[in-house]
């Protein structure tokens, strides 16, 4: 049966548009579409990343979607301040956009165009256009799913320009020292020019609403504390990022008929929320394929995604230590405690690849929480009921 195309990309996001690359560059004369709801690829976000969690040749083909680079990063906390020697990137939708839409060409790319039902062969657009491809791939983001015992990491971000130069020479990926209401909360700030700030107000939070006006308040209120006047805002992203406490992935991916990927496949890191690097692999597992057919491609992202899923079986556990045995005030005192660990140590956390000597070391010695309430979270059960309590069930 002939199709309209080889591939077909729902959803113009990281995950799909990293996917895209890769495959035009392993297969220029693949006839491929990405199919994007929104006037732009990749929507109004940032994506950041630490140097050490891809490999050079990672690094080297992803260097044209990455906006700024930085030497080194910051944390703060009550009695903590600490610059690790670490370097930072970011990637920027706008620079997405720019990128991967000049590889795409106009004839392997429709923007504003939404979907209303897809099936491993089929994609059926708001005008009812059909469109057939031996290979469909979901990459519309993340839904609700029961299958998911979620905390959540929720916040607002405001890309600012300051009156005078801010004086920040890099980011900022954690200032703890704010007052912490609603959860865990600190504050992220990237200096992408002298002049130029991204701040952004972060939760670990139980919940996922956003008070996005009390949110923005917290923003202006950081600015004033920092001694930066702002001048005038330039844009603002906001979002809601899983934190996953613990899952049923016999039920997760009950329906995989057709492939998803990104954070609708749950592809991301457990307790920081960051996606580029799974992104990044996922991408290069599905452009070296010899198989491109739907039921292929979701044999591949699930193998991919159970693998990983009982390889981070810890920070799962760490994450329902954070969520359900430590009080809001608490939380973080759990991550100013992290932050005094050795920078190795701190860096294979970021890149999801704990030894067992690392597990023992963060776990070792005085618990920043009560042992009676850190001991149920050894289990699963905690994290239901947590999970249930607010999906507002009995």
């Amino acid at each position: 049966m002939a199709h309209d195309f080889d591939i077909i990309l729902v959803g113009g996001g990281l995950a799909n548009g990293l996917i895209a690359d890769r495959l035009l560059a392993a297969r220029p004369a693949l006839r491929l579409l990405v199919v994007e709801g929104g006037a732009t690829l990749g929507g109004n976000h940032t994506w950041s990343f630490h140097d050490t969690d891809l490999t050079a040749a990672q690094h080297a083909w992803l260097a044209p979607y990455v906006a700024h680079r930085w030497a080194r990063q910051e944390v703060r906390f009550d009695g903590l301040r600490r610059v690790l020697d670490t370097g930072y990137c970011t990637t920027t939708s706008d620079r997405f956009h720019d990128v991967l839409s000049k590889r795409l060409g106009s004839a392997s790319l429709r923007l504003s165009t939404a979907c209303v039902d897809l099936s491993p062969t089929q994609v059926v657009l708001a005008d009812q256009t059909r469109l057939s491809a031996s290979l469909v791939i979901d990459g519309r983001g993340p839904r609700p799913d029961p299958a998911l015992a979620l905390g959540f990491q929720k916040f607002i971000g405001r890309e600012v320009e300051t009156a005078a130069s801010h004086g920040l020479a890099h980011p900022i990926i954690m200032d703890a020292t704010v007052a912490q209401r609603g959860g865990y909360r600190f504050v992220y700030t990237l200096p992408l020019s002298p002049t130029r700030l991204l701040i952004e107000d972060t939760y670990y939070a139980d919940r996922a609403d956003l008070a996005l006006e009390e949110l923005r308040r917290g923003i202006d209120a950081y600015a004033a504390s920092q001694g930066w006047e702002i001048l005038r805002d330039i844009r603002e992203e906001y979002g809601v990022l899983p934190i996953v406490l613990a899952g049923d992935m016999d039920r997760f991916w009950a329906d995989n008929a057709v492939p998803r990927v990104g954070l609708g496949a749950g592809l991301f890191h457990p307790t920081t929320g960051y996606s580029l690097p799974d992104a990044v692999r996922v991408a290069e597992y599905i452009a070296a394929c010899p198989t491109l057919t739907s039921a292929a491609i979701a044999a591949v992202v699930k193998s991919y995604a159970e693998v990983h899923w009982q390889s981070r079986s810890f920070f799962r556990l760490l994450n329902r230590m954070l969520f359900l045995a430590a009080s809001d005030t608490e939380r973080a005192g759990v991550l100013a405690r992290f932050y005094r660990l050795p920078e190795p140590l701190i860096r294979r956390f970021y890149a999801g690849a704990l030894s067992r000597a690392d597990m023992l070391r963060i776990v070792s010695g005085k618990p920043p929480v009560s042992i009676f309430r850190a001991l149920p979270c050894l289990g699963t059960g905690p994290a239901w009921t947590f999970a249930r309590a607010n999906r507002g069930e009995t």
